[in-house]
């Protein structure tokens, strides 16, 4: 198979003459695995290259600055097919990447220079009434899967907005609209469908406890997950919405949403996000009740205040998720997320958290007029890790961690690393204020799903972390997970 001219324009357009003889040879190697990956495959599966449409669907990331450009991709269509790939890269030492939904906010987790694997032929929902199960392939997304599920009578305990990856909202954790009520993602899991990083496909049950410790929170350490099986849970209509509210009544919704997170109701979860540019502050309030209505009384402090706009009605599981593309935006900023776990909120936390945030904005909104600093405010309940068994996420079940979540969106490339600093600092100060009210919160596990790209291992994972490099060692000797991005081992 020969290397289209179009690629090797696409290769050499604007590469200074001084260092297109290198870079050309750089990419004639990656070329050289593209090729041999597509003479290995079965026709189930494809290889891409620039500028066809199923490569640039392929690459494209919700935040452009997680995006990257590959020399190839391919969509394997069968798992086999993935073990064809993982043999070639390794073979080779080729990099790569594996991409479900592409909703990391962190460069070259799920991007690459070289092969960019892309699981979107993994698209199956399927219902196992008896066995109560679903079992979901990796190139989904929640709002995919949700929509599936409509009105089949079940659910699964999975991401919480529209766009967001099946695969790593679930090798990450997973905090769920029903973590209440079941646990996290991770603690809801029947079975994965793993290509080791030899190539072997397996089936990881809990009879398998090594790998069954590592695949939940542990990401893509252990090899490409192509299919996963969840518990299923009853589904009825639900009561959900959004409410947004004038940062005038800042005080008045900050002490309404404390007095919502005390209490103990496990169908009840909520969201709020504190969002800020340098001229302007919105506050919203994501609202979920697993049941047609509500008891009286849950919600009651929310539901009272002036609002701006939304609405929160029965209405379907799917149909509530599906809604939130607007409240969550649709991407195609740059963007970085952060985690400051604490372990409840109070008025006086959440007014610092909402301060800070907007201070920030307007310090950076003097650098890019386009930042947007959003703080995201996530209570749950006590007894969130109770559901599970021990997991590589969250290290310590003994208590709850709520993963507060800041993040920050621009569009001028030079400020990167500005952006980062500055989203650093506004994690340390929102756990700084959590401590000073006396939370025991120094030295919390992050969420691996919100942690920023150069987070520290023992930050994620704690005292597990010689565990998981022993499991890495294991199943990986040569390191071949070790080629694509993510926090490795």
């Amino acid at each position: 198979m020969s290397i289209p001219i179009a690629v090797k324009f696409w290769l050499l357009v604007l590469i200074p003459a001084s260092m297109a003889l290198v870079i050309q040879q750089d990419q004639s190697t990656l070329l050289t695995a593209c090729q041999a990956i597509a003479k290995a495959i079965s026709p189930a599966s494809q290889v891409f290259y620039p500028p066809s449409t199923p490569y640039e669907s392929d690459i494209l990331h919700w935040a452009v600055s997680s995006s990257a450009s590959s020399a190839c991709s391919v969509e394997p269509g069968t798992a086999a097919d993935v073990g064809v790939i993982l043999r070639t890269v390794a073979s080779s030492r080729t990099p790569f990447a594996v991409k479900g939904g592409g909703h990391t906010t962190n460069p070259g987790f799920s991007s690459t220079s070289g092969v960019e694997i892309s699981m979107t032929r993994f698209s199956h929902v399927f219902v196992n009434a008896a066995a109560r199960t679903v079992n979901v392939g990796a190139g989904l997304t929640w709002d995919q899967v949700y929509t599936a599920l409509n009105h089949t009578g079940v659910n699964v305990v999975g991401g919480r907005v529209p766009a967001v990856g099946v695969a790593g909202v679930t090798l990450g954790g997973g905090y769920s609209w029903k973590s209440n009520q079941y646990g996290l993602t991770v603690d809801n899991i029947e079975a994965y469908e793993l290509v080791l990083p030899n190539g072997t496909v397996m089936t990881v049950t809990d009879a398998q406890e090594d790998l069954w410790f590592g695949l939940r929170g542990g990401f893509n350490n252990f090899g490409i997950v192509t299919t996963f099986t969840f518990k299923s849970h009853p589904q009825t209509a639900v009561w959900a919405g959004v409410l947004e509210v004038s940062v005038e009544h800042l005080d008045e919704f900050n002490t309404a949403l404390a007095g919502y997170a005390a209490q103990a109701d496990e169908k009840a979860a909520m969201i709020a996000g504190y969002e800020s540019t340098a001229n302007s502050t919105a506050i919203a309030a994501l609202m979920f009740y697993d049941a047609p209505t509500p008891p009286s009384g849950l919600f009651d402090g929310l539901m009272a205040m002036p609002t701006l706009g939304g609405a929160v009605q029965t209405t379907t599981f799917s149909e509530y998720v599906s809604s939130l593309s607007s409240a969550v935006g649709s991407g195609g900023s740059r963007a970085l997320y952060s985690c400051a776990p604490v372990l409840r909120y109070t008025p006086t936390l959440l007014t610092a958290i909402a301060n800070e945030t907007a201070a920030l904005a307007q310090q950076l909104g003097a650098l890019d007029p386009t930042v947007t600093v959003t703080t995201v405010a996530e209570p749950f309940q006590a007894g969130l890790f109770s559901h599970g068994a021990p997991s590589a996420y969250p290290p310590d079940r003994a208590r709850a961690l709520l993963p507060t979540n800041p993040y920050i969106t621009w569009t001028n490339a030079s400020l990167d690393s500005v952006m980062h600093d500055a989203l650093w600092g506004l994690t340390e100060r929102i756990q700084a204020a959590a401590i000073a009210e006396g939370q025991d919160v120094a030295g919390a596990a992050m969420y691996p799903n919100y942690a920023p790209y150069d987070t520290p291992l023992e930050m994620l994972y704690g005292a597990n972390v010689p565990r998981l490099r022993a499991l890495r060692e294991k199943y990986d000797p040569t390191d071949v997970m070790g080629l694509t991005g993510g926090f490795k081992l």
